[in-house]
């Protein structure tokens, strides 16, 4: 590899992992504008293994701000991150996956977490006019802990 080369892998490794943190963010917050800006046009999001839905990314960012408003209080702990890049045979290095493993506190109210999940995804991007897209993302939720039922005092 030459050094043009291996610094252009690095500028991609680089915005790669800003795409997913501006995913996490976007999430968090509760930005579904920012949210649908980080797919490509037809990208698509896979959250059934976690309960929710299949499919484009906009309706997905509508299900989502509806059914994560129960959770005010949300981060995204997404690390792990495995890059790789389009065979280069077949691919002008256009297109990317990326795999991370996550962990997700969240709360319905106060701020200590009472719901926390977590799995990995599978993000699948590709390079556009406005950089790196998101052409795919699916959640593979492998764990999750639920609220503790509250506890009644036996009275004898």
């Amino acid at each position: 590899m030459t050094q043009r080369v291996e610094l252009a892998t690095v500028r991609d490794r680089l915005a790669l992992d800003g795409l997913i943190t501006d995913y996490a963010v976007a999430v968090d917050d509760g930005d579904w504008e920012a949210y649908r800006g980080l797919f490509a046009p037809r990208g698509r999001a896979d959250y059934r293994s976690a309960g929710g839905i299949e499919g484009e990314a906009r309706a997905v960012a509508a299900w989502l701000a509806e059914n994560l408003s129960l959770f005010p209080m949300r981060q995204h702990l997404i690390v792990n991150r495995r890059v790789r890049f389009g065979i280069w045979e077949q691919d002008t290095g256009d297109t990317a996956e990326v795999q991370a493993d996550y962990v997700n506190p969240m709360a319905t109210a106060g701020p200590a977490p009472d719901f926390v999940c977590g799995g990995r995804y599978a993000f699948a991007a590709l390079r556009t006019d406005d950089g790196w897209r998101l052409s795919e993302v699916v959640v593979r939720e492998k764990w999750r802990r639920l609220p503790e039922p509250e506890k009644t005092p036996v009275v004898n």
